[in-house]
């Protein structure tokens, strides 16, 4: 072990061992240098624990660091945010960014970071603008409503809304809506935060209009609607539409009616038998007062949280301290203005990759997954079958989406195996392992994706 230890490389005999040029072009030199001092710290503890079965030899333990530090350099490259390609079926995967953006947003997000822009100047005028007034209008002539905001995401907009408009107030809920978003955020905690006084009514799986009308007070500034996307109640339940609580509102002026709408669906999925997700734009014609949403989810968008409703109570929120706190950048904006202007058009709206990828037939997904399947066969076992793909992304949470699956079986490795070597590759392909198989979804395979996934399978051997 002595003589193995007192062998160990420097890290400048590894560094001047091989010519990292190609690999210094891309990750600065200084990360090599660490990421050799971590291979030898490594091939210590190996060396100290008893598990380095290799000879004592200066080469071989030279060798050793220098392999480990070229797989990272392949493996790793310079960045920590990578493209990975997800054949897991799952349209909105949180975990893979949700949403990617259509061609037209891309484009306008590469413009607008690369340019000087007109964020907060007013062209006409020659002075300070807003830049809130850079989206307002397409999101009011999208939805139908008298203003608009964004912030950074929908849960800091249920937030602002409730701090700014209902702060030491009553916000009344439905029990069977206190719902708990990924990462364990609960919509009550999020109230909590924000000053309001939660008054839950009903049951959980049953809440009448009497519970509302039963719990409005003097104290009461709000109702708020939380609509549960990524869960389904079913059995003996009832709830009470947004539309049905206006009817509050007459007996009870000033009272406000907020619906956290989640998923942001401007498309018509049940006109094309997918879900039963309510629309964005007949609840602000139906005069819901404030009404917010996603950007990133069914929206198709980037990461935002869009606020729609009636222009004073929009006035009061642009005014407070916490707009700036929560505003979004230009790169958002410019994203968020491509994606919706193409919802002017529904044969527009279904380029837009979240919305084009769940309308996916069957039977173009069978074809993609056989052509895939022959190009992989002889190096691994695959096998198509029938099978489902989820929207994911905490939406539409009873939809299953008819498609076609590949399960890949090779003869060296496990599944997990499998998965877990295509999750290392330089572009790492994401795949599911389910009934002991790797399986290939390839519902969210565009062109690109289809050849950067073959190649890579093709790699491994």
């Amino acid at each position: 072990m002595k003589e193995k230890l007192r062998r160990l490389p420097a890290v400048n005999a590894v560094l001047q061992a091989k010519d990292w040029q190609a690999g210094k072009l891309e990750v600065p030199a200084e990360v090599i240098t660490r990421w050799v001092q971590e291979e030898i710290s490594n091939l210590r503890e190996a060396i100290l624990k008893g598990s380095y079965n290799g000879k004592a030899e200066n080469t071989e333990l030279l060798s050793r660091v220098c392999e480990a530090v070229s797989r990272r350099l392949y493996e790793e490259g310079p960045y920590l945010l990578k493209k990975v390609i997800n054949a897991t079926g799952v349209v909105l995967h949180t975990n893979l960014g949700r949403a990617r953006l259509s061609r037209a947003a891309a484009e306008r997000v590469a413009e607008a970071a690369s340019s000087y822009t007109n964020l907060e100047y007013n062209l006409e005028e020659g002075s300070r603008g807003s830049r809130n007034e850079v989206i307002e209008k397409q999101i009011t002539s999208i939805t139908g409503s008298e203003a608009a905001l964004v912030v950074n995401n929908n849960a800091a907009a249920v937030y602002f809304i409730l701090n700014v408009l209902a702060k030491e107030k009553e916000v009344i809920v439905s029990r069977g809506e206190l719902v708990e978003i990924g990462g364990s955020f609960r919509v009550s905690s999020i109230m909590e935060e924000s000053g309001a006084r939660l008054i839950e009514v009903g049951t959980t799986n049953k809440t009448h209009m009497a519970d509302y009308e039963r719990a409005i007070t003097s104290e009461t500034a709000m109702i708020m609607k939380v609509h549960s996307s990524n869960f389904k109640m079913s059995g003996f339940t009832k709830s009470i539409p947004a539309i049905e609580l206006l009817k509050l509102k007459e007996k009870n002026p000033g009272l406000i009616l907020y619906e956290d709408m989640g998923s942001g669906s401007l498309f018509p999925f049940s006109r094309y038998k997918i879900g039963d997700e309510p629309e964005i734009k007949p609840a602000v014609q139906a005069g819901i007062d404030l009404i917010s949403f996603s950007g990133d989810k069914l929206l198709g968008g980037p990461q935002a949280g869009i606020i729609a409703g009636k222009k004073e109570l929009i006035t009061v929120l642009k005014n407070h301290q916490l707009a700036r706190v929560l505003r979004v950048d230009k790169l958002t904006l410019a994203a968020l203005e491509a994606t919706l202007l193409a919802y002017h058009n529904d044969e527009k709206a279904k380029e837009i990759p979240v919305i084009r990828d769940m309308l996916r037939t069957q039977e173009e997904i069978q074809t993609q997954a056989e052509r895939i399947a022959r190009k992989l066969e002889g190096a691994f076992n695959c096998t198509v079958k029938k099978g489902f793909s989820m929207p994911g992304g905490g939406t539409m949470p009873d939809v299953l989406l008819p498609a076609y699956i590949i399960e890949v079986t090779d003869c060296n490795l496990s599944p997990s195996e499998l998965a877990d070597k295509l999750r290392k590759q330089r572009v790492p392909v994401i795949v599911t392992v389910r009934n002991n198989k790797c399986v290939i979804d390839p519902r969210t395979l565009d062109e690109t994706d289809e050849k950067a996934l073959i190649q890579t399978f093709l790699n491994l051997n």
